[in-house]
């Protein structure tokens, strides 16, 4: 594969403007929750910190999961669109560089799907066979459906085949797979909000009983022994966090 290609890393999202600004922001504002909570200290933000710095690292990932979610469903469309033309009578090659026009009326110029047809065209433009640029999206997009498609593409070609209806084929099975995932997540989606809440429960209460009752926590803060309770009450909060991250994956895991 030529390096000299541009092609952008899936696994890592690229923050667009003030996004990771924000999301700086956001994970500082953990920290200083936390600190407060759990210590009353401004000092408590310093190691605290680490745990902010965890959060970004989560908020990337997700980003770049909704970005590979995306892109898999611009994908079925694009192959929908090469199957319609093959059978026009194009080459599969002419087929991808053509629907290039199809997905940008679709879905806009800047979409992900135009700036991978763009790299495919190039690609084909110095003599990289498609089957191959097709398993470097593959490998880039850690896209499952994109992986089968280009094992059955790359399959297909070297055995010969009806290339429009195993393409027609595998797009519907794609789709069905895209919409078996949305449908786990709007199972999920009351599950998600408890967790959510629960999340969330423990400061309310906090707040609430120090706004009702000044002074009720003042024995836990700025002494030894009220630091080493309240940080083992951050222990088992961030186990229980951990936990609740870990089930939701399990069902979700389960259910596809």
């Amino acid at each position: 594969m030529d390096t000299s290609l541009k092609r952008r890393d899936y696994h890592r999202y690229c923050w667009k403007g003030g996004e990771k600004g924000g999301a700086i922001l956001c994970c500082g504002g953990i920290s200083a929750v936390l600190a407060y909570f759990f210590y009353r200290s401004f000092l408590a933000v310093i190691p605290l910190s680490a745990i902010g710095i965890l959060a970004f690292i989560r908020i990337g990932h997700r980003k770049a999961e909704t970005v590979r979610e995306e892109l898999s469903g611009q994908f079925r469309e694009c192959i929908l669109s090469v199957a319609t033309l093959l059978q026009a009578g194009y080459s599969v090659e002419n087929a991808f560089m053509e629907c290039r026009q199809d997905m940008a009326l679709m879905y806009g110029e800047d979409a992900l799907i135009c700036g991978e047809l763009n790299y495919i065209k190039r690609g084909l433009k110095i003599n990289i066979a498609l089957e191959e640029l097709l398993e470097d999206l593959a490998v880039r997009s850690c896209c499952e459906e994109i992986a089968q498609f280009a094992q059955i593409f790359a399959l297909v070609k070297r055995n010969g085949g009806n290339m429009a209806e195993v393409i027609r084929s595998s797009a519907y099975q794609i789709g069905r797979q895209i919409e078996l995932k949305q449908e786990i997540q709007i199972l999920l989606g009351g599950k998600k909000m408890e967790l959510m809440i629960m999340k969330a429960m423990p400061f309310g209460i906090l707040l609430y009983i120090d706004i009702g009752n000044r002074g009720y926590f003042d024995s836990l803060y700025h002494n030894l022994a009220g630091a080493a309770i309240m940080t083992g009450c951050l222990g088992v909060y961030l186990g229980a966090y951990l936990l609740g991250e870990l089930i939701m994956k399990g069902i979700t895991a389960e259910m596809a």
